[in-house]
């Protein structure tokens, strides 16, 4: 127990190097609405991004192809996705967020994903 004790002391020692910032405030609010468990683990996978970068690596993060990622937190609930990319100057932003309720992830939430990866990339959307 002393040595769990000591390595997240560590851990939250770490400085981010990469900022986080959310598509929108509905986004956010979506990730604060995600049941208990999921949500724990969003945010602690969100931490890593934060100071490791967004190339966590399966099972934690997964590329979805044309620089659109997602986040893969799970809970005894089920599992939640967050959908990302990352910009220049260590930026990563959180497109959208949604709870898990088949095995593939559903197009509606891909489609919607690469539609605001446009406007993120384009300028479009003030960060």
């Amino acid at each position: 127990m002393q040595q769990v004790n000591i390595i997240a002391n560590l851990l939250s020692m770490k400085k981010a190097l990469w900022d986080i910032h959310f598509y929108s405030e509905k986004v956010m609010r979506a990730m604060e609405n995600l049941p208990a468990g999921i949500q724990a683990d969003f945010i602690d996978l969100l931490d890593q991004v934060g100071i490791y970068g967004p190339a966590l690596g399966e099972p934690h993060t997964k590329s979805m192809g044309k620089g659109l990622y997602e986040i893969r937190a799970h809970g005894s609930e089920g599992q939640g996705r967050g959908l990302f990319c990352s910009i220049k100057e260590n930026k990563v932003v959180i497109l959208h967020v949604f709870q898990k309720k088949s095995q593939k992830t559903p197009k509606k939430d891909l489609e919607l994903g690469y539609q605001r990866l446009k406007e993120v990339k384009s300028g479009k959307v003030k960060l």
